[in-house]
């Protein structure tokens, strides 16, 4: 079943796929996969999203597998892109190049921890670049990232990658939140 956003064409991507919804034992892994750098199951998470693949034949058509960045400055304080983490693993188990530099975060998410939808819509409007002397062009891009909240920030590093030239951009998650990714009429 798709969501509204999905219904209405509101993404840059084709469609997004995730392994499990954000909820109960997964957020749990997702934070150890974020801030502790569980490398073993960074590569469990690779092999379920593979499968997730192979379930969906369409998506092996992709060229290259590309990780969401995060912002120079939160990568050097935390040593790591957790989305890298995944998308390494899973561009070997799919035999694919891996280009982990291709997407740059122009700017840092903001301070605010708990951000509403339109917020989290607007923070990331135009936030993705492509980096200077990279080509994408006429390639079908995998976008991983750990999890899918309202589909903001895959959407805007999708359009990143569509106007640099990209034939098309599949989503792919580890989690997704269970919610509509759309603001209600009327929320601020």
């Amino acid at each position: 079943m798709k969501c509204s956003a999905c219904r209405m064409g509101t993404y840059a991507f084709e469609y997004a796929r995730s392994f499990a919804l954000y909820e109960d034992e997964m957020v749990g892994a997702i934070l150890l996969l974020k801030f502790e750098r569980i490398e073993p199951l960074a590569k469990w998470f690779a092999e379920r999203l593979a499968e997730i693949i192979a379930k969906n034949a369409d998506a092996l058509g992709a060229d290259v597998v590309v990780p969401v960045p995060l912002h120079r400055e939160r990568e050097k304080e935390r040593g790591y892109n957790q989305a890298e983490l995944l998308s390494k693993p899973l561009a070997k188990l799919l035999k694919l190049p891996h280009q982990g530099v291709l997407l740059v975060r122009k700017r840092p998410r903001p301070v605010k921890l708990v951000l509403t939808v339109r917020e989290r819509w607007a923070a990331v409007r135009g936030a993705f670049e492509i980096r200077p002397g990279s080509q994408v062009d006429n390639r079908r891009v995998l976008l991983l990232d750990d999890v899918m909240t309202t589909g903001a920030t895959l959407d805007a590093c999708s359009k990143a990658l569509r106007d640099a030239g990209a034939k098309s951009v599949v989503a792919l998650t580890v989690a997704r939140a269970a919610h509509d990714p759309l603001p209600a009429a009327g929320e601020s």
